[in-house]
């Protein structure tokens, strides 16, 4: 398909040029990743081959996590990515958390965690007697205890402000 001409030029016949990323199938620029490549290493000898691995293996991350991402927008009703769902989709993946362990992705925020301790138990939810035993007397509990009658007042008896074990019935007279 190459014809001579009287110049010694040879003219290509029949179609456009292509560039090395549509020949390689890739939409990430292959010979851009072929001068970052070429000025990385101490020898500048870099095939082409390395080239359309490298682009093709970005673009392969790249749609992996706009895919989690974009999985992450929907989960929480918006459409457009921000930088949260990114870091929502990274923490979620395995694979991705372990590639990117040491990167911060500003304004990414923390994951939503909250300690079980801090949350209220369902079984003490509904019973605040418990609550209200291991409750220590302090100053302003006094005028309540004075109200209990007197059969109560001798069973119960808690820790005061010393420290020390006192009596309902020594804070009620006092």
């Amino acid at each position: 398909m190459t014809s001579s001409t009287t110049t010694g030029r040879t003219v290509r016949k029949g179609g456009e040029r292509k560039s090395k990323s549509v020949r390689a199938g890739v939409l990430f620029s292959v010979p851009r990743f072929h001068r970052y490549i070429k000025k990385s290493t101490p020898k500048s000898r870099v095939t082409m081959a390395a080239a359309v691995y490298t682009a093709a293996v970005v673009e392969y991350l790249t749609a992996e996590v706009l895919e989690l991402s974009g999985n992450a927008a929907k989960d929480h009703k918006k459409q457009r990515i921000n930088a949260r769902h990114i870091f929502l989709a990274v923490s979620i993946d395995e694979e991705l958390k372990k590639l990117l362990h040491g990167v911060t992705i500003p304004q990414g925020g923390v994951l939503p965690h909250i300690n079980a301790f801090l949350l209220k138990s369902k079984s003490s939810s509904g019973d605040h007697s418990q609550a209200v035993q291991n409750t220590p007397v302090s100053r302003s509990n006094t005028a309540t205890l004075a109200r209990v009658p007197s059969a109560l007042a001798t069973k119960t008896s808690s820790t005061g402000a010393g420290g020390n074990k006192v009596s309902s019935k020594e804070t009620s007279s006092s």
